[in-house]
């Protein structure tokens, strides 16, 4: 459902009837839009305004309550994000989120430092005053989403300390007579199990507004967007055969005359197994007729022109085929895909003035790409292909139609239902545009900076922590500051129980931490026997927030890794290694269908990474083996989320003992990992 002004209230005067406002001032999180979905849900009107909105402004036009959100920068950076000082002062109500309360602990005098210590993932805060009006009605330990490297160190003037967070880091602050509150985690993503409350509590019973903000269904706003956007024109839309692009094709279809849709399926040759002649048969299903392209040569040995950071002058990219730079691979497969819409309209004799490009983007992808759409202060996580330079300069022409820009995932399945769309195509789970190339992770050389000694002997310090004390390891320390008591406690016992490896492997993985961007090395664990998957979990939790240059940790089926990973096996997009690729995607999916348990998973990324695991490095014969990574992820908004626990019912072991079994049968095939790292801090692709 959609949140805005019902006709029949007519204006915020008309009959008497007035709609309480609240400003979302942006400081550039990867959930600032999340926050103004949450408000929205509770029934309020909500804007998302840029950081430097003056309270004049605000004023003005009748906030009567202001969040300000998460952001990646850090509050005593010289050229960190400017704002409105007399925001505290002005007598409205504030709740900050991360950045938002670092913004008010320095304000009211405080300090801001970044600690050793950085907290990324779902973890438990301690409520300390009971009576804050924020936390009413909330029990003294609540589950939220931590993710920050900064952290307020001494509280500010005429702050309380209201939670802290099992590191002992401050997680509120609050000034109640002022009504200015400030939290260090994310109330607004689902991994804060009572965030909405959180949220009730600021907006009716702090700030005192009133739930009169209605729905209407969000169908016909999208479907007076289409009209009004493509007005005479024809529109081109590249229908991948994903949830978002066979969504938006069914809306195109809905608002417009079918004789004004010219709908494309691109098999740019990196689709699953015998994927594009499945996305044909079920468009015709819901009466959308496809114009196939083959397009593999073209995607194969795609090129574009980049700019980079510190770069005068665009320069082109290697040729797909010889590229290892995965925002490269994004941008040139995004370009790629303009470049044959041109092609396209060529063919049909249209004048590209007459045709406006159609696309299925989510709100997602354009605050992952940093688009100027949604943020102007966010980090670019990963340039999503619909968010290419390409597709930006169409939108500046005012050629791209895009009416689910403003959609989760979850909100354009209710909407896919409610064009009544079929069950197994609203169900799909999501593929990236770009496809296998994106989940093949290429390498020429292995990546092995100066930390990468010192990080593997941190985690080994870390999984052998029973062993590691009693010899007082040299080390020890980097791991006892960085943890509580109870913790040490969980390592203790872990340690104790049985024997875990962990080696770090020469390969980076993208991922986000405290709203930027990282790209970083990879952890492997592994044991002889079966593992106890909790502790696992447990473990990758708990390593990235000791070693910050890790952002991604997955357990090694097969026993103990025998040798340090030192090499990698020479990859590239090829036509064999999208062969290996395929086929073990192709045995995942099949076996999850055959056992039921497709509907259990939200998405399930299959990676091949460039890694042979059981190669003697006094073997001078060059590795040619690869692995296969399992990433069942579970999330409703696929903004955050979290990796299913194999023996849960959701992913039996069985069911995951049946796929390792039959991709360790694909050829030139070493390992099977599982992903067990939540978002944040890796997101769900690897790429």
């Amino acid at each position: 459902m959609f949140f805005f002004r019902n006709p029949k209230f007519g204006s915020a005067t008309e009959n008497g009837l007035h709609h309480d406002k609240v400003a979302i001032l942006d400081a550039g999180s990867q959930y600032g839009k999340v926050i103004d979905r949450k408000v929205r849900e509770l029934q309020i009107e909500s804007d998302l305004l840029p950081l430097e909105t003056t309270v004049q402004e605000i004023k003005e036009k009748g906030y009567k309550a202001i969040l300000i959100s998460g952001g990646p920068n850090s509050v005593y950076d010289e050229d960190a994000p400017s704002y409105d000082k007399s925001l505290f002062t002005a007598n409205i109500p504030i709740l900050g989120i991360c950045y938002g309360m670092q913004m008010i602990n320095s304000e009211f005098g405080g300090s801001v430092q970044k600690k050793d210590i950085r907290e990324d993932g779902q973890t438990a805060i301690t409520i300390l005053e009971p009576t804050c009006p924020l936390f009413s009605g909330l029990s003294k330990t609540q589950n939220v989403l931590l993710t920050h490297g900064d952290s307020v160190d001494k509280i500010g003037e005429k702050m309380k300390k209201a939670a802290v967070s099992s590191s002992d880091i401050v997680a509120a602050i609050y000034n109640e007579q002022m009504k200015i509150y400030g939290v260090q985690f994310h109330p607004e993503v689902d991994l804060t199990e009572n965030g909405k409350q959180i949220f009730s509590n600021f907006l009716f019973n702090i700030c005192g507004l009133t739930q009169n903000f209605t729905m209407i269904s969000r169908k016909e706003q999208c479907v007076k967007y289409i009209k009004d956007k493509v007005g005479n024109n024809k529109v081109l839309l590249l229908v991948s055969g994903g949830v978002d692009s066979t969504v938006c094709a069914a809306l195109l279809r809905y608002a417009l005359n079918p004789s004004k849709i010219i709908a494309v399926h691109v098999d740019n040759g990196f689709m699953r197994k015998d994927e594009s002649d499945k996305v044909e048969k079920s468009l015709k299903e819901i009466g959308i007729d496809l114009i196939v392209k083959k397009a593999f040569n073209q995607f194969y040995k795609g090129t574009t022109a980049i700019k980079k950071p510190g770069q005068m002058y665009s320069l082109e990219t290697p040729m797909l085929c010889n590229t290892c730079n995965p925002e490269e691979k994004r941008k040139i497969i995004g370009d790629v895909f303009v470049k044959l819409t041109n092609e396209i309209i060529s063919e049909m004799n249209l004048k590209p003035e007459e045709v406006v490009l159609a696309q299925g983007t989510l709100r997602p992808d354009l605050i992952e790409s940093a688009s100027s759409l949604v943020s102007k202060n966010a980090d670019t996580i990963k340039t999503h292909h619909n968010d290419t330079e390409l597709i930006r300069q169409l939108r500046q022409q005012g050629r791209v139609v895009e009416p689910l820009a403003d959609f989760h995932k979850d909100e354009v399945r209710a909407l896919g239902y409610d064009l009544g769309l079929p069950a197994h195509l609203v169900e799909r789970h999501p593929f990236p545009g770009p496809g296998l190339a994106i989940r093949i992770l290429c390498a020429e050389e292995p990546y092995m900076e100066k930390d990468f000694a010192e990080t593997q002997v941190i985690a080994r310090v870390i999984v052998d922590y029973k062993n590691k004390l009693e010899r007082k390891h040299a080390l020890l320390a980097r791991v006892t500051e960085a943890t509580t008591d109870d913790e040490k406690k969980e390592l203790l016992r872990i340690s104790s129980s049985y024997e875990i490896s962990a080696t770090v492997l020469p390969i980076r993985t993208v991922g986000v931490q405290g709203d930027k961007r990282s790209y970083s090395y990879v952890l492997g664990l592994s044991s002889q026997v079966d593992p106890n998957w909790n502790d696992l979990i447990f473990l990758a939790k708990l390593i990235p927030r000791i070693l910050h240059n890790i952002n991604r940790v997955c357990y090694v089926f097969g026993g103990h890794i025998q040798f340090p990973i030192s090499e990698v096996t020479y990859t590239h997009i090829s036509n064999f290694t999208l062969s290996q690729l395929r086929e073990a995607d192709a045995i995942a999916n099949e076996v999850m269908k055959l056992t039921g348990t497709t509907k259990q998973i939200a998405q399930m990324p299959i990676v091949l990474i460039p890694i042979h695991f059981d190669r003697d490095p006094a073997n001078k014969v060059p590795s040619v083996q690869r692995s296969i990574v399992l990433r069942p992820f579970l999330t409703n908004d696929f903004m955050t989320g979290v990796p299913a626990i194999p023996g849960s019912d959701r992913l039996p072991l069985h069911v995951l003992g049946k796929m390792v079994n039959e991709i360790m049968k694909v050829e030139g095939i070493s390992r099977v990992l599982y992903d067990l790292t939540p978002k944040p801090p890796g997101t769900t692709e690897w790429e």
